[in-house]
């Protein structure tokens, strides 16, 4: 119920929602002047939220910034979230989503040594069985790319960001209690929940955020100013989960 009504809301909260709902009402509405408000208001919005610049400077102050591979010490565990995958049945194998960079930047920190062990945690966050079992699969295929798999650790059994850390937490302290130092890798927006998190839990994690879409340089090209961008309606429904999100864990007491 609780997973429903969180989808429900976020919905509710998107700028699409609000766009079209405010389009309803022009072919509805008998009131001319209310008809005209409406129609100044819708393109208002429609700027406003397609607007690269205005989401990247809102965005900036929300996500985690990222750091440079150079600037990083050496750690036990990169913890890497899942999210990135999804599973296609007609090929039956697993497919890379945008979230995939959090897997490429933990193989980068893996590779040059950074870190020791890679920990995969989550198996998939649907309501029902599709064919996703992200810890195990992605195991599978770092296997099959030459990566030891004495070097690679899961956690199965997560379904949210919040058993992500309770089940990451249970699993290290029980099977590896000599690793004390790790790194948390996830997205930038995802970062401050997560962390929050894993805190609570009493893992106490660097921040390595991955698939940053903010620009922390405030260096912009003339048509981010000017054109608008309808994938900016996806980006600000990202937004919103994470701060919806982030607040109702903090009510809900997991971070």
């Amino acid at each position: 119920m609780f997973f429903i009504l969180s989808k429900a809301l976020l919905f509710i909260l998107s700028p699409f929602f609000w766009f079209i709902l405010f389009i309803g009402f022009l072919f509805f509405s008998k009131n001319q002047r209310r008809i005209k408000q409406v129609k100044w208001a819708s393109i208002i919005l429609f700027f406003f939220f397609t607007n690269s610049v205005i989401f990247s400077e809102i965005c900036r102050l929300w996500e985690v910034p990222g750091r440079k591979f150079e600037n990083i010490e050496k750690h036990d565990v990169a913890i890497v979230l899942g999210g990135m995958f999804v599973y296609n049945s007609d090929l039956e194998t697993i497919s890379i989503r945008k979230s995939g960079d959090r897997l490429i930047q933990a193989l980068t920190l893996y590779k040059t040594g950074k870190v020791k062990k890679l920990l995969i945690s989550g198996d998939n966050g649907y309501l029902t069985d599709r064919g996703l079992h992200e810890a195990k699969q992605i195991k599978e295929l770092l296997c099959t790319w030459g990566i030891n798999p004495l070097d690679i650790i899961t956690e199965e059994s997560s379904t949210n960001t919040h058993l992500n850390a309770k089940e990451t937490a249970i699993l290290l302290k029980q099977s590896y209690p000599h690793f004390n130092k790790f790194i948390l890798v996830t997205s930038g927006i995802h970062m401050k929940r997560a962390k929050a998190c894993f805190e609570k839990e009493g893992l106490v994690c660097t921040p390595f955020s991955t698939n940053l879409i903010s620009n922390q340089t405030h260096k912009y090209q003339l048509d981010q100013y000017l054109i608008p961008n309808v994938y900016n309606f996806v980006l600000w429904s990202d937004l919103n989960k994470e701060i919806v999100g982030h607040l109702t864990y903090k009510v809900m007491g997991y971070n």
